[in-house]
């Protein structure tokens, strides 16, 4: 019966440490279990080294006089978001360990060291480094339908991303499932059990947000008559994703800088400041760098933010998950609202894959919900999805123009198959009587046309 080998065999060590003693006594203890080790004495010829070794992990102390271990480690993950990092101090404290984390260190320890912590952390590094190379199948971002190259490639990267603490950001065009993809990296993070909080930071107005996002005491402004603990802390222990987030004032993104560098919140109008443990994931459809050339985003907070950048492709970029996607949307649509099942016809789906998408995820979602409102058989026409794209495929209307349309038809619709009965109708539209009443009265029509008419 033969043993099973040590990971530490033959494996590429960066070692990085301004004390010559403490490099030499990682060396020895690592070469005597098999390791490959290379050594660096600061953290810019570390960055160089990694350049020409292309380690397996990196061991680095924390405090060193030119570059520290956290800058050390940001540039590091902006070259190589899953490169495993093991950093060592004798000098840092909770706060120290915290932004490490949040920075995708793999392991945090402290000196006087002991041998065998120090070798099992590096031999953990090292499992989690051979993630790359495992079988990709699994459970990690079951919600998300695709085929495409690109967003396998991409849920990959996220799903590597999941293990670790780091910031992400994630760009890409309005509609095309960020927040879809931040829920993804959540439930494969080891905080899966911990809340998911999400905000809009462009969906709340600029004296509100500061309040909703730290929290504020009670007589803190007028209307403040109860105190609020805030999303920060809302999402101890799990994750905040803060979506729109090149829409937050210039003047709150200090605010939330501070927050991310200290990981602690002080509600507005008191003196108390709370300590927090949350992974922060950003969303943005905005070019965060032409907006800080316009002085519109604070730099220091966009590289605070993206220490992991993540890009959803839009619709256009991954055509072959269209039909997929409108499938399983078509599904969930019958099954929550009591209809019979209904497919799209071969047409049909040659349409949908063929038409333009500006709208992306979010516009396919729209359409697919009025052709199964409208479909009065099993099978989805052609001529139905032409009809509620209110375009040809190969043109391309106004994303104000088509919204407006597509809810007027699909008002008409909803009124048809209801017979003008309002409180029926509305709760298909998953809107109280009042909301659908003024829906109706701003598209002008009158649901007393529809009654007996089905």
């Amino acid at each position: 019966m033969t043993s099973e080998p040590d990971a530490l065999e033959q494996a590429r060590l960066l070692i990085v440490d301004d004390d010559e003693d403490m490099r030499n006594l990682l060396v020895r203890w690592l070469d005597e279990r098999g390791a490959v080790t290379v050594t660096a004495r600061s953290g810019r010829e570390a960055l160089e080294k990694c350049k020409l070794v292309r380690p397996d992990a990196v061991v680095t102390d924390l405090v060193m006089s030119d570059m520290d271990g956290l800058k050390l480690l940001t540039e590091i993950h902006r070259r190589d978001p899953v490169m495993p990092v093991v950093m060592v101090s004798g000098q840092a404290g909770i706060a120290e360990a915290m932004k490490a984390a949040h920075l995708g260190v793999s392991a945090f320890l402290t000196k006087p060291l002991e041998k065998a912590m120090l070798l099992a952390q590096v031999r953990q590094a090292l499992a989690w480094s051979s993630v790359r190379h495992v079988d990709r199948t699994g459970n990690f971002a079951q919600g998300i339908v695709y085929r495409s190259d690109v967003m396998d490639a991409l849920l990959e990267r996220a799903r590597l991303v999941a293990g670790v603490d780091s910031t992400v950001l994630i760009t890409g065009n309005t509609g095309t499932g960020k927040e879809l993809l931040a829920k993804a990296i959540h439930g494969g993070s080891r905080r899966k059990d911990s809340p998911f909080v999400s905000v809009n930071c462009s969906a709340i107005p600029e004296q509100l947000l500061e309040s909703e996002l730290f929290g504020h005491e009670r007589g803190a402004f007028s209307g403040a008559t109860n105190r609020h603990d805030g999303l920060f802390r809302s999402a101890d222990t799990g994750t905040l994703f803060l979506d729109e987030i090149g829409d937050m004032p210039v003047g709150l993104q200090s605010k939330l800088l501070r927050v991310l560098q200290d990981f602690e919140v002080r509600p507005v109008g008191s003196t108390k400041r709370y300590p927090i443990d949350v992974r922060i994931i950003s969303a943005t459809h905005k070019d965060l760098e032409a907006a800080i050339d316009k002085s519109e985003f604070r730099e220091d907070l966009y590289y605070r933010l993206s220490v992991v950048p993540l890009h959803m492709p839009s619709l256009d970029e991954r055509r072959e998950d269209i039909v997929a996607i409108a499938e399983q949307l078509m599904a969930r649509l019958c099954q929550r609202h009591g209809m019979m099942k209904k497919h799209l016809s071969p047409e049909a789906r040659r349409v949908l894959a063929s038409a333009a998408w500006p709208g992306n995820v979010r516009q396919l979602g729209n359409v697919i919900e009025q052709c199964a409102v409208l479909s009065r058989s099993e099978v989805i026409s052609a001529e139905l999805v032409t009809t509620a794209l209110r375009q040809g495929p190969g043109e391309i209307a106004p994303l104000d123009k088509a919204r407006r349309a597509f809810e007027r038809n699909y008002l008409i619709g909803v009124l048809r198959i209801t017979e003008g009965q309002v409180s029926k109708a509305a709760r298909i539209a998953g809107r109280n009587r009042t909301d659908f009443y003024k829906l109706l009265n701003k598209h002008g029509l009158d649901a007393a046309d529809y009654r007996g008419k089905p």
